[in-house]
């Protein structure tokens, strides 16, 4: 990372803009609690997304739809606490914004008022531009989330990529130039063919951030639980595993119940 942007107190969405003009990559991983939140923030990724993905690697729901919007706000308190310098990105959850502007703001303003967090993000398109409108209204910074979008997945029927017909990859483009014309920010595109989202972020003025949408986006998301290999049922083509800790954790786990069991531990230096 160059130092004009290592050296940031605080990663803003004009920051974002400065990285996609000068095509320096931004690095976007989520997280959902005030310990992760700090390594995530040390380690120097750029923006920290307080995903409803919580819904799956927190909650253990299938779906993301059961998570609320009080449960984002308590996950979101606990990584705007421990981020110094990323910029940290709320989901509007399932059912707090779809079809109603005024609940869309109204959801937007309880985020940001209640976390202290610095933007929000919403899924769709064209169908959500009036809401997005609205909540840039009250001054808050939005995100948009194109592609797959897993708030829908019961209307998809699947996680497959999207987007791979012609009469969809028109639809998908058209959307991302009525988000950036409606002011968002920032674009999500998750799992739509890699020349396609290319083809979407060198025609967008705004950061287009890829989650399984290869690599000539303007920077790369992963779920950060996916990515330390804390889940292992999970294994996409587009993740890439930098740790192994779910062996780790579990052997570390299987050692210490042992050394209890032998009286092992505590030993003598580790008691008053």
């Amino acid at each position: 990372m160059t130092t004009q942007f290592k050296e940031r107190r605080r990663i803003t969405t004009k920051t974002l803009q400065e990285m996609k003009s000068s095509s320096h990559k931004i690095s976007m991983l989520t997280a959902y609690d005030y310990t992760m939140a700090k390594i995530i923030d040390a380690g120097g990724a750029d923006v920290i997304l307080v995903g409803d993905s919580a819904s799956n690697v927190m909650a253990g729901h299938e779906t993301t739809l059961p998570i609320t919007l009080d449960q984002m706000i308590y996950h979101a308190s606990s990584v705007v606490r421990g981020a110094e310098r990323a910029m940290v990105v709320v989901d509007l959850p399932f059912g707090s914004y779809q079809g109603n502007t005024k609940e869309a703001l109204s959801s937007s303003i309880k985020i940001m008022k209640e976390s202290g967090a610095h933007a929000v993000k919403l899924e769709g398109g064209d169908d959500v531009s009036d809401s997005i409108k609205r909540i840039l209204l009250a001054g808050i910074p939005v995100m948009g989330h194109l592609g797959l979008i897993p708030q829908s997945i019961y209307k998809f029927g699947s996680y497959s990529v999207r987007a791979q017909e012609d009469a969809e990859a028109k639809k998908l483009i058209r959307d991302a130039e009525k988000l950036e014309s409606a002011g968002v920010f920032a674009l999500v595109l998750e799992k739509v063919p890699a020349k396609l989202a290319q083809k979407i972020a060198q025609s967008l003025s705004i950061p287009v951030i890829g989650i399984g949408a290869g690599n000539g986006c303007d920077g790369q998301i992963l779920v950060s639980h996916d990515m330390f290999g804390m889940t292992h049922e999970f294994s996409p083509r587009f993740l890439r595993r930098y740790l192994n800790l779910y062996e780790e954790m579990k052997s570390a786990v299987n050692k210490y119940c042992i050394d209890v069991q032998k009286g092992d531990f505590p030993n003598n230096q580790e008691q008053y």
